[in-house]
């Protein structure tokens, strides 16, 4: 019976495990099963499932060899009786043919479902190469870096802090010029400048009548210790009053009891203001201020007249503070100078480049070229005008009646070289098909004359020679051929090859043709604005 009861509730959990199951949906969908190449694509994944289903996508999808663009959040609709999951992917394909997509899993309660695979057709873009014209793929554009914005902002920058230095440093070079001119003036000379100096103050606290004093009793100190060479500065007022008597004593100073007594009275009441913080009554600075000046008059008076030893020890002092003096006015001058001069350099720079500036300062031959004043002249048959930096000079030939002019040579910053060639008389063609082969002689002459500019590069030892052309119309109309190219070559004073530009313009005449051929090195930044230039000028002259 148990076993009856057992097998009835296995039977009704299969029956209900069967209808979950049967109730899951998996589909995939694509907006199209046919893409041109580029185009995207939408591939979506529908899960239909009931609310207790876990439902895990795949977290990173595969779809080589599609790319993924986008990748949207899963997507949940509630229905009636089900949910409805949904995930978008967006894919894209830059390769034609025929492809599939792989199919994904996902999880449902445990159970991986596996998705259909799917066919996808990319189909080419069809191009009309006779309506669309083709062209070469374009090489690599080398693009300069561009420094010049933070160049200029360096440069404004250190303009003004020298500008402040300068400022700062005139400042304090006049204030200590001035500080030094008055400590050279003679003692006597000093000290009543620096009493007159204390003349407008006016001292109203106990701080302020320290400082008063102070400077006070400097000054006369200070003058008595040079002049009667006793150490005044050092000394207490005792001491310095002793030292006084003595030389009166000696008869090395004539000064006046009086004269001791007042600075004594003064250096009493200098001393009570600095240590015991005594406050002076109104009035006594100004008095004790005259009661110093007179003490320094009186002693300048008794001093004895000086030998004429200490005469020639002054005057050398002298010769010697003026030889000091012009030393610091050369310092002063030099450092000056180099401020302006590198103000200059940068308003300079800031103006026309750093480059420019500094290939001016370190003479560049190719700047030099374009700065200096040109030349304009006529040459050869049929006759054109052009200008160079320099005169073309005429060089031999061994081209027959050819002339050639040319100024430098490769070695040189910018090599131009111009020859002029003549054609033979024409025949009359008889044959009726001598107008038809004209182009193909046409080009078998231009390719004749590409081979000439290749051997005559070879034969002065250029390597690597690259050639392309193109048709040329000058600024004045002319039409020609232009060869142009690269080539490496052996320059003097190099230890390797030099990687340089060349270009030939090949104009054609009735009479004769005309060869126009400039080189210059790859990495001179001035040859395009000089080749520009030299083209711009060529000129055929019509009449004489």
């Amino acid at each position: 019976m148990r076993g009856v009861i057992l097998m009835f509730f296995g039977l009704i959990f299969s029956l209900f495990m069967v209808r979950g199951q049967t109730s899951i949906e998996f589909n995939v969908t694509v907006d199209t099963t046919k893409m041109r190449i580029g185009e995207k694509i939408n591939y979506t994944l529908q899960l239909k499932a009931d609310s207790t289903a876990q439902i895990i996508f795949p977290e990173q999808a595969r779809f080589t060899p599609f790319e993924i663009l986008e990748e949207s959040p899963i997507d949940t609709i509630r229905a009636q009786s089900h949910y409805l999951f949904s995930k978008k992917y967006a894919l894209i394909q830059f390769d034609s043919g025929v492809y599939w997509l792989p199919p994904q899993k996902v999880s449902v309660n445990g159970i991986a479902r596996t998705s259909d695979s799917l066919m996808i057709q990319v189909a080419n873009v069809p191009v009309d190469t006779l309506k669309q014209k083709l062209f070469d793929i374009k090489p690599i554009a080398q693009v300069e870096q561009n420094f010049h914005a933070i160049i200029q902002s360096l440069i404004y920058g250190l303009v003004v802090v020298l500008i402040l230095i300068g400022l700062i440093y005139g400042f304090y070079y006049v204030k200590k010029s001035r500080g030094d001119l008055r400590k050279k003036l003679p003692p006597f000379e000093r000290a009543i400048e620096e009493l007159k100096a204390l003349e407008s103050i006016s001292p109203s606290e106990q701080e302020e009548y320290k400082n008063y004093y102070s400077r006070l009793t400097d000054v006369v100190r200070r003058y008595l210790e040079e002049e009667t060479k006793i150490t005044a500065l050092e000394s207490t007022t005792d001491e310095l009053l002793l030292k006084l008597e003595a030389l009166k004593k000696n008869g090395k100073l004539e000064l006046e009891r009086e004269t001791i007594k007042d600075l004594k009275t003064v250096l009493r009441t200098a001393d009570l203001v600095k240590f015991a913080r005594s406050m002076p009554e109104f009035g006594t600075t100004a008095k004790d201020r005259v009661l110093v000046q007179g003490v320094v008059l009186k002693t300048k008076e008794a001093l004895p007249e000086p030998t004429p030893e200490e005469i020639r020890d002054k005057e050398e002092y002298q010769e010697l503070l003026v030889k000091k003096r012009r030393k610091q006015q050369l310092q002063w001058g030099f450092t000056s100078l180099g401020i302006i001069m590198v103000l200059s350099l940068l308003l300079a720079i800031a103006l026309y480049g750093f480059y420019p500036v500094k290939d001016t300062i370190l003479g560049n031959p190719s700047i030099r070229l374009k700065n200096k004043e040109w030349v304009n002249s006529q040459y050869g048959t049929p006759p054109v005008k052009i200008a160079t930096p320099e005169v073309l000079r005429r060089v031999k030939t061994e081209m027959g009646g050819a002339l050639r002019f040319s100024s430098g040579d490769y070695d040189s910053p910018f090599y131009i070289d111009l020859v002029f060639t003549q054609k033979p008389p024409k025949q009359k063609q008889k044959e009726k098909g001598a107008e038809r082969e004209q182009p193909d002689k046409d080009k078998e002459e231009v390719q004749e004359l590409i081979n000439e500019i290749i051997n005559d590069f070879q034969s002065r030892g250029a390597v690597n020679i690259l050639i392309k052309e193109e048709e040329f119309t000058t600024l004045s109309g002319i039409p020609a051929l232009k060869i142009y190219g690269t080539l490496d070559y052996p320059k003097k004073g190099k230890n390797k090859r030099v990687r340089c530009n060349y270009m030939t313009h090949l104009f054609d005449f009735d009479k004769g043709g005309i060869n126009l051929t400039l080189l210059y090195e790859k990495e001179d930044r001035y040859g395009p604005a000089i080749e520009k230039r030299v083209m711009e000028s060529f000129e055929l002259i019509k009449e004489l």
